[in-house]
């Protein structure tokens, strides 16, 4: 009797371990609402007003749109939501109950850029996760010329940036994965 008891004991502290699990298991991951960049292209459509609403509209360096009626709106940093808010509230002066739809047609502030010896440098959008190892097949792979274990990923501006080193070999070796990072928007991947 002692044994069915311990058996049943341990069978029921494994169903609890696996039940307080369950709710970790099932949960989507938390997604963070898209935040406007500088020189990301907008559309912004003012519902009845044609002569407001902007098919290309460029978020300047600084941050901010112009829109008739509304002037410059800082739009940098907002999310599209919080946007057509903004300019809601601006035009509310001009129109009676303005309708505003704001989309976000190239996502040009979220990329990222390859630079030195891979196939074809230049700047890559950054629409989903990327890792280094794909920033680099997104660039065509290394020339001959590639020095593969002196990567290296620069991330931030200034004082603050950061050097992020690479080692090819010892990536795809598995002998260190967790240098194959996830790419942010503005990092600057070189390959010497």
């Amino acid at each position: 009797m002692q044994a069915v008891t311990k058996k049943l004991l341990g069978l029921l502290a494994l169903v609890a371990v696996v039940a307080s699990a369950l709710p970790a298991l099932a949960a989507e991951p938390v997604l963070e609402p898209y935040r406007i960049g500088p020189s990301d292209v907008l559309e912004i459509v003012v519902w009845r007003e044609d002569s407001l609403t902007r098919k290309d509209v460029l978020v300047r360096p600084d941050g901010r749109l112009s829109m008739p009626l509304a002037d410059d709106v800082v739009a940098a940093g907002q999310t599209p939501m919080e946007l057509k808010e903004a300019i809601t509230k601006s035009l509310e002066r001009y129109i009676a109950s303005p309708k505003v739809y704001v989309m976000v047609n190239n996502p040009r502030s979220h990329s990222f850029s390859v630079l030195g010896n891979v196939v074809k440098a230049g700047d890559y959008p950054l629409l989903a996760y990327t890792s280094v190892l794909q920033g680099i097949t997104a660039a065509g792979g290394f020339n001959d010329w590639a020095s593969k274990d002196d990567i290296v990923v620069l991330r931030g501006k200034g004082v603050n940036q950061q050097r992020l080193p690479f080692k090819y070999s010892e990536v795809i070796a598995g002998k260190n994965p967790m240098q194959n990072i996830e790419l942010e928007p503005g990092d600057i991947l070189i390959v010497p």
